[in-house]
């Protein structure tokens, strides 16, 4: 869990955090081993920029596109380098749900 500071709508700083659920933690496991057997660089490249992809959600939640899998607009998919990871938006926190390569959903 990462807390980073931010300003809610009104202007007042509130503290919201991301979550990230054990189906993402397990699946982005996966796909980092995967593309470390040819090129560990890349894993790590992969890994580091979703990660500060996810950070700046925190700021602009509403920023990433209504999921195309759900019928919520709590939910978005952020798509990054070929993969889209599916997180909640609630009122104090981003829960990280789940992350796929689109071509196999």
């Amino acid at each position: 869990m990462v807390r980073i500071p931010t300003m809610n709508r009104s202007g007042e700083k509130s503290d919201m955090r991301i979550v990230y659920e054990e189906q993402f933690r397990m699946q982005l496991t996966a796909i980092l081993a995967f593309i470390a057997r040819d090129n560990p660089y890349a894993a790590r490249a992969v890994r580091d920029g979703l990660k500060s992809r996810l950070e700046n959600v925190i700021e602009y939640p509403e920023s990433c596109r209504k999921s195309l899998y759900f019928d919520d607009d709590t939910i978005r998919d952020l798509v990054f380098m070929g993969y889209t990871t599916i997180y909640r938006i609630t009122p104090d926190e981003i829960r990280v749900l789940d992350v796929f390569k689109w071509q196999n959903r």
